[in-house]
């Protein structure tokens, strides 16, 4: 291994831990959010026997497998969700680094990649998007004009209403067609990705979308017309089309011979 792939894989295990210890700390600002409590105070607990956890109990992932998904006092099992999410973050913030290198991009859709992840935590958890991580959205999408000059400004305000605008004319005339969260979310993102981009990841959200709402049916957890959040489908979207996104625009421009 030379000096260069040192550098590289020394990039990537960092922001990797990074990801992790971030997906981590999401889990439990989406259960403290469910239940109604502060994630920013207090220390993390067991939900079943609320014993105050240790902090070998709270290393990402590693803790998850070294007590096979279970408490380690009162041996109540612990959702491979949890894991799940840390492996994410991990996977999300390695993939920045490996897609942008060392470029202001990296830490650029990182930080982005962590909020989309929060989001799709608390929207599964409570069905809502916060304001907050919404607004926290915005630095990031004014970054990207100077991390990204290449996606013009007019893409970018085009992309603000691509998709948010039709989103936003058809919830006023269906009803729960979609949240105001999805739509402003779709805003945002649209002025970071610019309008290119931004199409892609809502076709993505939306195939995304309707395999995980026929899967549920078929397996009866969901009646038709039953509504599911969206908004973590939006966020793997956003997240495809940052990594990928002029990419996959290429791929699908083939199939046609364009």
């Amino acid at each position: 291994m030379n000096e260069l792939q040192l550098i590289n894989a020394y990039f990537i295990t960092i922001l990797a831990i990074t990801g992790a210890c971030a997906g981590s700390f999401i889990n439990v600002a989406a259960l403290r959010r469910s239940e109604g409590l502060s994630f920013i105070s207090g220390r993390s607990h067991c939900p079943s026997c609320n014993k105050k956890l240790q902090w070998f109990e709270l290393v990402p992932v590693l803790s998850w497998l070294a007590q096979f998904g279970r408490c380690r006092t009162c041996k109540t099992r612990i959702p491979p969700r949890y894991m799940l999410v840390e492996i994410i973050g991990g996977a999300a913030a390695a993939m920045s680094f490996v897609r942008y290198r060392l470029t202001w991009m990296t830490p650029l859709v990182f930080c982005v990649a962590i909020i989309l992840l929060a989001i799709t935590m608390i929207d599964l958890t409570s069905r809502e998007i916060p304001d907050g991580l919404i607004i926290a959205l915005i630095p990031f999408a004014i970054g990207a004009i100077w991390a990204q000059p290449e996606v013009t400004p007019l893409s970018r305000a085009i992309g603000i209403i691509a998709v948010s605008l039709p989103m936003l004319v058809l919830a006023f005339f269906i009803d729960g067609a979609f949240g105001g969260g999805d739509i402003k979310l779709m805003a945002v993102c649209g002025a970071m990705l610019g309008w290119q981009s931004t199409l892609p990841a809502f076709f993505i959200g939306v195939v995304f979308a309707g395999c995980v709402s026929v899967t549920l049916m078929i397996r009866k957890k969901a009646g038709r017309g039953a509504h599911i959040a969206f908004g973590p489908h939006l966020c793997l979207g956003v997240m495809a089309a940052l990594l990928y996104g002029r990419e996959i625009i290429s791929w699908y421009l083939k199939l046609y011979g364009l």
